[in-house]
């Protein structure tokens, strides 16, 4: 491997590192909802092309990153939303460890609808629910 090409993949770990580390939290979220998702798709096509190793390992990956959206609930301050959604992510962990061992799609395919939906309303409902308050608040000043 060229100087350059060492260089390059390790400058784009720092800039992922920095912006992972850099950004806020709810944005956070968000890109751990789209690495279980991206995880899971990964995991779902290794499973279709017959490669049992990469798929084990993409949906090992989907595990970990569901268990760090479980690790960062708030269960004190998030009362009943925090427990709904502890509940709703250790069921997804344990199709996600279904699929793996089973080496079957379908859960995989739930999987990816279920964190897609919340995605979706963790994208409404905080990142534009915060654009729109800043925009209001410069529409007033």
């Amino acid at each position: 491997m060229s100087f350059h090409m060492m260089t390059g993949a390790n400058g784009y770990q720092a800039y992922r590192r920095t912006q992972i580390e850099t950004a806020p939290p709810e944005q956070l979220i968000l890109m751990l909802y789209d690495g279980a998702i991206r995880f899971a798709r990964n995991g779902r096509r290794a499973l279709e092309s017959g490669d049992r190793q990469k798929a084990h390992e993409n949906l090992t990956r989907a595990q970990d990153v569901i268990s760090e959206l479980i690790g960062s609930l708030d269960m004190e301050a998030g009362g009943e939303l925090a427990a709904n959604l502890y509940q709703l992510y250790r069921y997804i962990y344990q199709r996600l460890v279904q699929a793996n061992v089973r080496k079957s799609v379908e859960p995989i395919d739930e999987v990816i609808r279920l964190v897609s939906e919340l995605r979706e309303g963790w994208y409404e409902g905080v990142i534009q629910g915060k654009a729109h308050a800043a925009a209001d608040r410069r529409s007033e000043g």
